[in-house]
């Protein structure tokens, strides 16, 4: 039998078989993959309950357990078998697993969810050989999350461009169940009006990206900006490890891109394992430093990374002392 399901990444329709291989280690994706296959299957149908949905623990599992749930019923009924933690399946249920998925019975569609690794990792091997339809449900990296806030703001028939991507990746740096979900009330709070300027009110005060507010003032010059943000943070109770925790990877990525040298942001964001857009941003940043400056800087985060986690008596002082520093060293403010 074939069907159709939803890519869980572009939330684009494709033809898939009976059983099913959803494949990685991101929750979320194979949370979402899995319910577009349900819902596809059940589509087919007008009374979609008519078509049941049972799930199993394949790594709870034992192989009398998965041969009868996995066997042939008398009136070859339509039902969907969901296989979850296949990955920590014993090594009879996974033989098993990998013998119904060449010939499954009829009327059964069959999702064995498997991240990739585990007890089983040969199991996927063994499932790709009989042709399953495999949906890719990895971590999501570098370009690949500008891809998917780009494709969610499109379910929602949103077009945005590059500026308010990654506007929106700076606001939420999270998994992407939370992209997902910024992307939904973006999309509905707007009326699909979705700018730089929406996300940043959206999103402006969130203690999780204060520290990252604070750290792109401070290597940008912005010394009175920075100390500003960092008071707020402060009122708000924002933790000191996050706000070192910013400020050093601000730096540090500035170090970095300089140390490519001059690569368009494509090569460089394949050379260092950044986003292209990131990339950008941090070339516009490291333009105005040197190696001298930036030497002392990574210095700098590097005595406060200490500070903040026990070292110092004032912890708020030093954070002051840092960031205030940084700003200080960034070449086009020295005296």
């Amino acid at each position: 039998m074939v069907r159709g399901a939803v890519s869980p990444v572009s939330g684009t329709m494709t033809t898939v078989n009976s059983v099913h291989l959803v494949l990685g280690d991101d929750e979320f994706l194979a949370e979402r993959a899995t319910g577009g296959i349900v819902a596809a299957v059940r589509a087919t149908v007008s009374n979609p309950e008519d078509i049941p949905v049972t799930r199993l623990r394949a790594g709870d599992a034992t192989a009398p357990e998965l041969a009868e749930l996995l066997s042939p019923s008398l009136f070859a009924e339509d039902r969907i078998i969901v296989l979850e933690a296949a990955a920590e399946a014993g090594k009879e249920p996974a033989k098993l697993v990998a013998e119904v998925a060449v010939e499954p019975p009829e009327g059964v569609t069959l999702i064995i969810v498997h991240s990739g690794g585990g007890r089983a990792k040969s199991m996927v091997g063994a499932l790709r050989k009989t042709g399953v339809e495999e949906h890719d449900c990895a971590s999501l990296k570098g370009s690949a999350r500008a891809d998917f806030v780009r494709n969610e703001l499109r379910r929602h028939g949103v077009k945005a461009g590059p500026d308010v991507i990654e506007k929106i990746l700076d606001s939420v740096r999270a998994d992407l169940r939370e992209l997902a979900s910024a992307c939904s009330q973006l999309a509905a709070d707007t009326d699909g009006k979705v700018d730089v300027a929406a996300v940043a009110r959206y999103y402006s005060g969130r203690p999780e990206i204060t520290g990252f507010e604070v750290a792109d003032k401070a290597v940008t010059g912005d010394r009175a900006g920075a100390l500003e943000s960092l008071q707020w943070a402060h009122h708000h109770g924002v933790a000191h490890v996050l706000l070192a925790d910013a400020l050093a990877e601000a730096v540090h990525s500035i170090a970095r891109v300089r140390g490519v040298g001059r690569m368009d942001q494509y090569a460089a964001a394949s050379e260092l394992g950044m986003p292209p857009w990131k990339v950008k941003k941090v070339q516009g940043q490291a333009s105005a430093w040197d190696s001298d400056s930036i030497a002392k800087a990574m210095s700098v985060v590097a005595t406060l990374n200490g500070e903040v986690k026990g070292q110092a008596a004032d912890a708020d002082y030093s954070l002051q002392r840092a960031v205030a520093a940084v700003a200080d060293l960034r070449p086009s403010r020295r005296r």
